[in-house]
């Protein structure tokens, strides 16, 4: 048995650690069945070679007798700032043998007194009287600026041994070292509540510096800070500050144990360069004809760093490279390019043999309508690129402060024939590592799956966005509420959810109110159902899915203020006060459900949700408790009717009462069949919107009828997944009918074609399709419930996940009257197994009975099949006449 993928503070070897006692984690793999962790000790020491020298360790935690591997705090002494410490786990199998791995962390600037940097910008004393450019020179009409393009140069008598650049922006901002660009991040420092919290980042640049003279340089762009965000018309300065600005140390340690710092200050200089123009939504203007200008003073713009916080989850990087597809000539200099999938990021583009000032400009969508680009529903966003060429025989143009949501691109003005070699898609998003997998026997529900993934990644760019293309691009709460348990499936997103939420909680206001949006921008109000839930239901997935309790912790006075505030200002349980814009199902088809009804389904989760949050913290839990309990009585009095009938009698009412568990039990099964009987008279199809779409296939399938979530999947007629795919969909629609035969476009005012909420079927897909789920008091996968669902036409499913725990893997395959499953279960673990057959007897591994196999503890039958309890290990059953 091997630990392996060692993690600090959820994330693998990371650089610039913010966390005082950060929390270890690692994960576990074995051949043998029944293997499990039976102790583990942790040590830390400065340097990995000390690790095997007990003098010189930082931590011991000696020998503990536990099966834990999730999120063990530090325990040892205070941490210094700007430390690498090298940490090892030695872990111990039910038999006593022992196995270790190591892995390493490095702290970043821990406490105020480490900065002496000061934030600097362009100094407007020093402008040269130059004529303002004109609207040819923007990326679009209206106000945009030129990035800051700093400078520095400094002399170092010798190399250091260790150099660390601390580096941030009010704006996004690319670092240079002697001329060469340093690290991978894109767009850094991301988009948190600035006026809260402003990332800084670390790199080590120790091979990088040299002896003699050295410069150091920063590009930065408007980015976020300041520049078009959230379909507001102002430019905004208007939301964080007037102009980008730059702070950062250089951090240069000495053999013989001397120490410089070289940080920003009035000695930087700033001056013109290529860039004309930059913004996040309208795109960036290079001129690769002009050089430097002359160096100007900065101005020293604030001598305190601000409410800087280090990085916590793993930055935006570009993870991809997608080829075209297919080059079109449409003129004589205009070419529309076919990258073959909806995505995320930007062009690079090679361009030969032009002449000085050739200008070339590059325009992306989405979509194409009769043959060119659909641009209607990019609203303000003018995602449009311009190169100027220098002359030179070949140069290569890639925006690096800009990205677009594309799957077409027009160039026009290049010069010759433009070649597929010639240009390349880049994809960027935040880089949570992926993890899971899921692949079946229908190529369009593995579109599916795809277009499910591609709307994750296009949409996971700094915050959980709505949208990657048009002029709004924001962290709507209910878009990642429901959408978060299928990114869990597919990505490590546990840093990257527990950062955004400061920012949600950051954004709640006095009354306990969380708003719609984090961070907040364009909207302020309080948030509707759905919405503001989100600040209670995303914690407690984080506690659920990856044991994070640090996160519960400290979200939970918010979660509570939230349920507090409902209750407040409704004091009958029915929440129909203090709702915000109340969005309702949002994008429901042909179907009204009634505002109240959703909100006050969600009021009773949230409260449900706290109060068990509060037994896992070991705080108070009774009011909660009670809460809840006469919110789902009011629920019933005001909505549910004697024959299980509930208000409105729409798909998503049924749905609410039914997932989130409202109803009593003598009206479960009449209501099950209210919503199916709405199912089958729409001829299969759904009505359903943001909110009740996660609840669709899960709800049916859990009340046994997965043969009508089955028909839901496979469904390509309007309105369903499989008619977005039947008409070229590579990512999933914002709406169902964001075109249609009947009517074309919906309108341009909203349709995005990559908006994830619709896609929050994944879940299911791997829950129950394939079958890869956890019992209701599991924490992050240790008690597994692997329950595959053959179905519709499906002949095999299989899924893995990296769990927090290990690989989970469940899968079936119908051949011949004969079902075959696997299972894969990660040590320590354990696992109910159920196999669908109509002959429990029948079931074997190996031609020995299911009960007799190794590693199976107990099985048990029911009329739908047979359950095993598994220890960890991989298996595989076979069975005769499936379900």
């Amino acid at each position: 048995m091997n630990p392996y993928r060692l993690q600090t503070e959820q994330r693998t070897e990371p650089l610039g650690l913010g966390e005082t006692r950060p929390r270890l984690s690692w994960k576990l793999r074995s051949e043998r069945r029944g293997a499990a962790q039976s102790a583990y000790r942790i040590v830390a020491a400065e340097r990995a070679g000390d690790l095997d020298d007990p003098g010189r360790l930082v931590w011991d935690s000696g020998r503990r007798d536990s099966g834990e591997t999730l999120l063990i705090a530090w325990d040892g002494p205070a941490l210094r700032s700007a430390t690498r410490y090298h940490w090892r786990v030695e872990v111990w199998d039910e038999t006593g043998e022992k196995s270790r791995a190591q892995s390493w962390f490095e702290t970043g600037l821990l406490h105020r007194d480490d900065w002496t940097a000061v934030w600097i910008g362009q100094d407007p004393v020093a402008l040269p009287l130059v004529d303002p450019p004109t609207d040819e020179d923007l990326v679009a009409p209206g106000p945009q600026e030129a990035p800051l393009r700093l400078r520095h140069t400094f002399a170092l008598p010798r190399r250091p041994v260790r150099a660390r650049l601390y580096a941030t922006a009010r704006g996004v901002y690319e670092p240079r070292l002697n001329g060469d660009r340093v690290g991978d991040r894109e767009l850094a420092p991301g988009w948190t509540e600035y006026h809260h919290r402003l990332q800084y980042q670390t790199y080590d640049v120790t091979d990088r510096v040299r002896a003699g003279d050295n410069t150091i340089e920063a590009l930065v762009a408007d980015g976020w800070w300041s520049g078009y965000v959230g379909f507001d018309p102002r430019r905004p300065a208007r939301h964080y500050g007037d102009a980008p600005a730059f702070l950062a140390q250089l951090v240069l340690d000495f053999a013989d144990g001397s120490r410089r710092v070289v940080a920003t200050g009035g000695d930087w200089t700033e001056s013109d360069g290529p860039i004309r123009s930059a913004d996040l939504m309208m795109g960036q203007y290079v001129d690769a004809r002009r050089t430097a200008s002359p160096p100007r003073p900065v101005a020293v713009l604030d001598t305190e760093p601000g409410p800087l916080v280090a990085e916590p989850d793993e930055p935006i990087r570009v993870v991809a490279e997608l080829p075209a597809v297919t080059v079109d000539r449409r003129g004589p200099h205009r070419f529309v390019v076919d990258f073959g999938q909806n995505l995320v990021g930007r062009v690079r583009l090679r361009v030969r043999d032009a002449a000085a000032g050739q200008r070339i400009v590059l325009r992306h969508a989405e979509v194409l309508t009769d043959g060119e680009l659909y641009t209607d529903n990019l609203r303000r966003a003018a995602a449009t690129d311009t190169y100027v060429s220098a002359g030179a025989d070949t140069e290569v143009f890639e925006p690096q402060f800009t990205f677009h949501g594309f799957r077409y691109a027009e160039i026009t003005g290049y010069p010759g024939e433009l070649t597929p070699g010639d240009v390349t898609a880049r994809v960027l998003h935040s880089d949570t590592p992926w993890t899971g997998s899921f692949e079946c026997s229908d190529p369009v529900v593995n579109q599916l799956h795809a277009n499910i993934g591609w709307g994750q990644r296009g949409n996971f760019v700094a915050v959980p966005t709505d949208c990657p293309q048009r002029d709004e691009r924001l962290g709507w709460l209910a878009d990642a509420q429901v959408f978060a348990p299928t990114a869990t499936r597919n990505a490590d997103v546990a840093a990257f959810f527990a950062r955004w939420m400061r920012d949600v909680v950051e954004g709640q206001n006095a009354d306990g109110a969380f708003r719609d949006v984090a961070p907040i921008i364009a909207f302020e109000r309080e948030g509707a159902p759905a919405w503001g839930d989100g600040g209670v239901i995303i914690p407690w997935l984080l506690w659920r899915t990856y044991g994070d309790r640090r996160t519960l912790e400290r979200c939970f006075g918010a979660m509570t203020a939230w349920v507090q505030h409902i209750r407040r200002h409704n004091p009958d349980l029915i929440w129909q006060h203090r709702t915000g814009n109340s969005y309702g199902d949002w994008l429901q088809v042909d179907a009204e459900t009634p505002r109240d009804v959703l909100a006050t389904a969600y009021f009773a989760r949230s409260t449900e949700i706290v109060a068990a949050a509060a037994e896992v913290l070991g705080r108070p839990s009774g009011e909660w408790a009670a809460l809840h309990a006469a919110i789902k009585r009011a629920f019933v009095d005001a909505f549910v009717g004697d024959d299980g009938s509930v208000k409105g009698a729409t798909q998503t009412s049924y749905l609410l009462a039914l997932g989130f568990d409202l109803l009593p039990e003598h009206l479960v099964e009449p209501a099950v069949g209210h919503l199916a009987a709405d199912i089958e008279n729409r001829g299969n199809r759904l009505t359903t919107g943001f909110v009740g779409v996660p609840l669709l296939c899960p709800v049916l399938a859990e009340h046994g009828r997965a043969d009508l979530a089955y028909a839901l999947l496979h469904q390509d007629e309007f309105p369903s997944w499989g008619y977005s795919i039947r008409h070229g969909a590579t990512t999933i629609w914002e709406r169902w009918d964001g075109w249609t035969d009947h009517g074309g476009f919906q309108s341009a005012a909203m349709n995005s074609f990559n908006h994830y909420s619709l896609g929050s079927v994944g879940d299911w897909l791997y829950g129950r399709v394939a079958g890869i789920d956890q019992t209701a008091s599991s924490v992050a996968h240790s008690e597994l419930l692997l329950r595959p669902t053959p179905g519709g036409r499906l002949t095999w499913a299989r899924a893995e996940q990296e769990t927090a725990r290990g690989l989970v893997a469940c899968g079936w395959a119908i051949e011949d009257d004969r079902i075959t499953v696997t299972a894969t279960v990660p040590p320590g673990c354990a696992a109910a197994l159920h196999i669908p057959t109509a002959d429990p007897g029948s079931v074997r591994e190996n031609d020995v009975p299911a009960a007799e196999t190794p590693g199976v503890l107990r099985a048990g039958t029911s009329t739908a099949g047979l359950t095993l309890r598994l220890t960890s290990g991989r298996y595989t059953f076979t069975a005769s006449t499936p379900v």
